[in-house]
């Protein structure tokens, strides 16, 4: 079993579906997956803070059976841990939002297991999973890329976040989440739970950027993360583009080599999406 773990709302669909698609259709899927979803209700911030509902959870788990019978996709509602351990803390409105910092919360939820592939949603496989998936973190508490930015402005090995192979059984044994989650309670960060977990690491291991490129797409490329970079032209300006903005990924970028994934995408978000009309009409 694949163990993978997602956070986040119904304002993320685009990704988890783009994501998953990536993984089964550049993937030896013999072997099941199991996805975890952490969300929560947070509407107390923002009305558009609603967990990611049942329907769309049982969406996800009705695609990634097309691939394996016993794939699975599972909701964990995590809103009364938030409320217990981070509500109105200094980082409560993070440079993403609340549900960036819910992965701080693996080693509190009962049955997860030890090993666990956290993603962001805003990214593409575009090699085999099982490249990163089968790396050996035994005496690791993770292991992780750097950051495209972190590393020249920051520290040479400051992390991006965005794609973290958990050893949760070590990441408990060293109190790794317990002691992020304290720095995000009392500290206000730049870069929030990214920068607790970095400051919390007792041992990492460090991943060559293919696991992780927030920049560049080349062939030996396994994750391309569609994070927000600086763009030198016309003028120097930042801007983020997500995969599933197909249009801008073939202007802006020009890649053209995830259109099987995004036109598969496409189809069964305008499925989805004429379901849940004819839901409404009943």
């Amino acid at each position: 079993m694949i163990n993978i773990l997602f956070s986040g709302n119904s304002k993320v669909l685009d990704g988890m579906i783009t994501c998953m698609l990536s993984i089964f259709m550049r993937s030896d899927c013999s072997e099941p997956f199991c996805f975890y979803i952490y969300t929560m209700d947070i509407t107390r911030i923002k009305p558009e803070y609603t967990a990611i509902s049942e329907k769309e959870v049982a969406f996800l788990e009705q695609i990634a059976k097309t691939y394996h019978p016993e794939n699975r996709v599972i909701r964990v509602d995590v809103s009364e841990i938030y409320e217990q351990e981070f509500a109105h803390c200094p980082n409560e409105m993070a440079y993403c939002s609340p549900y960036t910092l819910l992965r701080l919360f693996a080693d509190l939820v009962p049955g997860m297991p030890d090993k666990l592939l956290y993603l962001d949603v805003d990214l593409l496989f575009n090699r085999d999973i099982h490249l990163l998936y089968d790396i050996d973190i035994e005496g690791y508490e993770y292991a992780a890329a750097r950051d495209h930015y972190g590393k020249y402005l920051l520290h040479p090995n400051y992390i991006n976040a965005g794609v973290l192979l958990f050893n949760l059984a070590e990441m408990k044994r060293t109190g790794l989440l317990q002691k992020a989650r304290e720095l995000i309670k009392t500290k206000k960060l730049t870069f929030a739970d990214q920068s607790a977990i970095y400051r919390s690491t007792t041992r990492k291991k460090m991943l060559p950027q293919r696991f992780n490129d927030q920049k560049f797409l080349h062939k030996h490329t396994v994750v391309r993360h569609f994070s927000k970079r600086l763009f030198y032209l016309p003028y120097p300006h930042t801007d983020n583009i997500k995969q599933w903005m197909v249009g801008k990924v073939h202007k802006v970028f020009g890649y053209y080599e995830f259109d099987d994934i995004l036109f598969e995408y496409i189809y069964l978000r305008k499925k989805f999406d004429k379901e849940m009309m004819e839901g409404k009409k009943e």
